[in-house]
Order: structure tokens, then C-alpha cells, then sequence
């Protein structure tokens, strides 16, 4: 029986010919991420087992991102942990205020994360990483403390769910949307500890921003991890970013699929997830009578310059509806320049909306942008749990950076063609 992208990964990072799903496996890894709020965690951990060293230096990475610039003394000093931590056994890739960025942007930027690699991160949404071809997963920050000092870590081998991309984007359509569908149609647990491999021809009409959102989400779905294949999208991202070797996998033409999910680009439209779970998926069309407080437009999932680049577009020349506050966030700080370079800074400002440095800040109900209670906020980030962005009477509707600044404008929830 062949195997699936992730089980050929897996495979070759465990020394074995193949796996099948089910099977536990050793395997080595190519990186081990941590924020600042696992971190600490794991270093507890660390040092609590007794370990004096990592296994490699620059195969760590450490980004303060969830509450950078501190936003009290706990955040402080749990920054401080990390960075004595860092200096202590030289960590090569350790970001902080002035060069970080929120880690799953950051990564991908910088170069860490090639094809075919294998990846850990204390951090639910480290399956980012599967838009590049590589098997990428959260774990706890236990596992993470372990993997500091070992190098490698067990893994389940997951069986797969393939999911046939077929169709072209429609305007103001984008990958963000194709993910809330997905999960409006299978569930939050309907790929649970399963890979989402994603193939067809509709593939290449997802930039590598879209594939990035995608597998981001894929978590929302209950999936280990969200992979697409490496194509010539996915070699030009990171020809001028990865110089080692790396090695692209493709699965076999027997590869075994618990099941096929067809989506179809062609009807695909802007879709925004309800409260309180990623899979309550409705038209942007429908939401007229839901007004709204608030936009966010940032997050670890729609950070990137061509989300700002959509939603700027959106903004130009409007006005956020009275009453609507509008919290920007770049991802990174490369992002951050581009944005002003292009003058998207100013179109957000002259919307009537701040721009924040970089952060995880309102995404997860820790600073910069909580919410009241009765107060809606439409977020381009990733969940919508009860009480994820404030009070627990609070309600975050998910939306792609378009439908959000559209939004934004109208006072209610609102498809971008429509203001």
C-alpha cells in the first residue's frame, strides 16, 4: 500500500522504508518552535528533567509574539525566562521587540521551514507550515521541552483525508474562505487527528498566502496537520529563502484516503464562520442584520501583505461605519515596511482604523482589541470559542481581511461586493 505526502515525511524522519496509519514512530525534526507563552513552559520542564543542553542551537526558535511589547508584569517576566533561556544556550533564531513577527508568518519569512521537513511548535497552529510541503504540527509544551534536548519526538502516523481543488477564484474570494467552507462542511472534528492533503487542479490557483491560511486552519478542523504539494508556487516562495537541501514529497498514486472531499473554486464565495465554532459557516451575503463593533484585521492566518493588500483595497477611499472600531496588524515587521511602502498604512488610517505593531494580542483574548460584553467584533483570525476575544458575552465572527474591512465599512456584516 502506498503512502500519503505526510506518511512519506514521517517515514524518512524515522528511518523507516514506510508507516501506516496507526503506527508509532521516533522521528527526528528539522525545527522546534516555541512562543512566549509555551516557552516558559517547556523550559520548566527542561530543566526539570535534568537537561544541560540542546540538541542544535539552530534548530530552535523562540518568537515572542502573544503578548510583545509586554502588556504587564506576568507577560514580562515570562519574556524574560525566554530570553535568558535563548542567551544561556546561544539559540540562533530567538525574535523579540523590533525584529519578530507572529511565529507562523515569521517562520516561512525567515526561511526556517523547507519542504519536506518535519516541525514541531507548542502552538496549535504550527501546522501552518504544510503550505510549504512540509509535516508541520502543535504539540505541548512537555513535548517541546523534551524535543530542545533530543532532536526528535514520537509521533502517531495519521491516515488522510485528500481534498480535490477543482475551479478558479472568484473575486474578493481567497484561501481563507476555502478553509471556512471546508469546515463548514465537514466539522470541527470531522478530520480529527487526520492529515488534510489537498490536490487538484485548483491547487495552482492558491497563492502561497492562501495555502498558508489554509493549513493554518487546519487544526479547526481537528486535522494533525494541513499539507499541499510542492509545485512551482511553492519553489519560488522559497528559492531566495531556503539555501540548504531540502526534498519535496509527493504520495503515492495508491496512497489510501479515508475519504475524498470535492470543493469546487468556481462556487465558492466569501464565507464568514458565526459564533462559537469555526464550522458555522454562512454566506457573507446573509449577515446584514448582524451590525458589528468591530474589525481585526491581522492574526498568524491573514497577516500577510496580500491580505492587507485586500483589505487597503477595500478601505480605499472609505470610512469605517460610525461606532466600528478597526485594529490593523501586520504580521511581521517586513510586512509592516511593505504596508507603508505601499501606502497601505495611510489608507487604513485614513479609514479611520490603527495600526498595531506586530502581535497575537487580540486574536486570543489577551490585549489589543478585547471585547465587551454584547460587543461583536468580525476577525480575520483563526477561532471563535466563547469568550475568545473578551467576554465570555462577546461574539467573533471569522471572515477573510475583504469581508472584514467590508464589513467594517457597512457597520454589518457585509460581502465586499456589496459596499
Amino acid at each position: 500500500m502506498g503512502m500519503t505526502m505526510t506518511q512519506k515525511i514521517l517515514a524518512a524522519h524515522a528511518g523507516l522504508e514506510s508507516v501506516r496509519a496507526g503506527q508509532l514512530i521516533q522521528a527526528k525534526l528539522d525545527l522546534v518552535l516555541g512562543n512566549d507563552i509555551t516557552t516558559p513552559v517547556a523550559i520548566n520542564e527542561f530543566e526539570a528533567a535534568g537537561f544541560d543542553k540542546v540538541f542544535d542551537k539552530s534548530r530552535i526558535a523562540l518568537v515572542m509574539d502573544h503578548f510583545v511589547p509586554n502588556k504587564d508584569i506576568k507577560a514580562a517576566t515570562q519574556c524574560k525566562q525566554c530570553r535568558t533561556f535563548a542567551r544561556h544556550f546561544d539559540i540562533e533564531h530567538y525574535y523579540d521587540v523590533g525584529d519578530m513577527g507572529i511565529e507562523h508568518a515569521l517562520l516561512p519569512e525567515k526561511g526556517l521551514v523547507a519542504p519536506g521537513e518535519a516541525v514541531i511548535g507548542a502552538d496549535s497552529h504550527t501546522c501552518t507550515y504544510g503550505a510549504l510541503g512540509a509535516f508541520s504540527t502543535g504539540v505541548g509544551s512537555t513535548d517541546m521541552g523534551a524535543a530542545m534536548a533530543a532532536g526528535q519526538t514520537w509521533f502517531k502516523v495519521p491516515s488522510a483525508i485528500r481534498v480535490h481543488l477543482t475551479g478558479k477564484l472568484r473575486p474578493y474570494v481567497s484561501g481563507k474562505d476555502v478553509i471556512l467552507t471546508l469546515i463548514g462542511m465537514i466539522g470541527v472534528d470531522g478530520a480529527r487527528y487526520q492529515s488534510l492533503e489537498f490536490t487538484g487542479p485548483g491547487v495552482a490557483e492558491l497563492s502561497i498566502y492562501d495555502r498558508l491560511t489554509i493549513s493554518n486552519m487546519a487544526i479547526e478542523a481537528g486535522a494533525k496537520n494541513g499539507i499541499f504539494p510542492v509545485d512551482d508556487i511553492t519553489r519560488a516562495y522559497v528559492e531566495n529563502r531556503v539555501t540548504r537541501p531540502w526534498t519535496a514529497y509527493e504520495a503515492d498514486p495508491d496512497a489510501e484516503y479515508e475519504r475524498t472531499i470535492e470543493i469546487n473554486l468556481d462556487t465558492t464565495d466569501c464565507t464568514v464562520a458565526y459564533p462559537h465554532l469555526p464550522e458555522n459557516a454562512h454566506s457573507a451575503r446573509d449577515g446584514k442584520e448582524i451590525a458589528i463593533d468591530q474589525i481585526v484585521i491581522g492574526s498568524c492566518t491573514n497577516g500577510q501583505l496580500p491580505d492587507l493588500a485586500a483589505a487597503a483595497a477595500v478601505l480605499k477611499g472609505r470610512h469605517l461605519a460610525k461606532g466600528v472600531r478597526g485594529i490593523v496588524i501586520p504580521a511581521t515587521m517586513q510586512v509592516y515596511r511593505e504596508a507603508m511602502r505601499l501606502g497601505y498604512t495611510e489608507q487604513f488610517m485614513d479609514a479611520g482604523c490603527i495600526v498595531s505593531t506586530p502581535t497575537c494580542g487580540p486574536c486570543l483574548g489577551g490585549y489589543m482589541g478585547i471585547l465587551a460584553a454584547g460587543e461583536r467584533c468580525v476577525s480575520t483570525t483563526n477561532r471563535n470559542f466563547i469568550g475568545r476575544m473578551g467576554h465570555v458575552d462577546s461574539e467573533v465572527y471569522l471572515a477573510s481581511p475583504a469581508t472584514a474591512a467590508a464589513s467594517g465599512i457597512a457597520g454589518h456584516i457585509c460581502h465586499p461586493e456589496e459596499v
